[in-house]
């Protein structure tokens, strides 16, 4: 472990966490905000799992195992991340040539992109609901948490180059969603326009314009 090491791990955890974590929260708020049953559905899951109005002031301790009791918030959010991933598009270069699964021939050094958001839109992917926003699908008929590979549910990229930060992006959403949510109701302002910009991160292009009011009881 070098300095040298050391710096470039951290300046990557600091980079790659910051636009990534707040562009997913910014389309999660949406897409909660414009469905009110899934509002519902994690409000529940927050009354019930903090019954006492402070618990939540405690959040940051023991963070992970009190989390993981959050199955509907972890769905919505997967759903959030397959529709609107963050990194919406990654490319590869091809060390020697080679013929991919599809029976495409690439060249040696011929760059292959990956769109992760058309991907999550594809039917013999995700099924003839693609692209409805539905956390339902994570979740198991015994209420549990539904397996998904890696290279199916790419937002965090897959198999070995699964991104380092994932479980710690999922801590910081999470809990960034429950102070939110448990006190606040957060409403889109009427006509607001919503498009995705041009960017490497898939950010909002005109933001999020909300009108927030306070809960009166939760």
């Amino acid at each position: 472990m070098t300095d040298e090491l050391l710096r470039d791990i951290s300046f990557n955890l600091i980079a790659a966490g910051r636009d990534t974590i707040s562009s997913g929260l910014t389309w999660f708020f949406w897409l909660v905000a414009t469905h009110p049953s899934v509002e519902s559905k994690i409000l529940a899951e927050i009354k019930s799992n903090f019954q006492k109005n402070g618990d939540t002031d405690r959040l940051v301790e023991s963070a992970d195992d009190k989390l993981k009791k959050f199955i509907y918030l972890h769905a919505a959010f997967c759903e959030t991340l397959r529709l609107y991933p963050p990194l919406p598009i990654n490319h590869k270069t091809a060390a020697k040539a080679d013929v991919l699964p599809s029976g495409h021939f690439v060249k040696r050094n011929e760059r292959v992109l990956l769109s992760f958001y058309t991907m999550a839109r594809m039917e013999e992917i995700w099924g003839e609901d693609c692209l409805e926003f539905k956390p339902e699908r994570w979740i198991s008929k015994t209420e549990g948490f539904v397996h998904v590979p890696s290279y199916k549910f790419v937002a965090f990229h897959a198999g070995p180059r699964n991104c380092l930060g994932k479980d710690q992006s999922f801590i910081q959403m999470k809990m960034a969603a429950i102070v939110i949510i448990k006190s606040y109701h957060v409403q889109v302002v009427e006509d607001h326009p919503i498009s995705t910009s041009d960017s490497i991160v898939l950010h909002m292009k005109h933001d999020l314009k909300v009108r927030v009011s306070k809960r009166k009881i939760c």
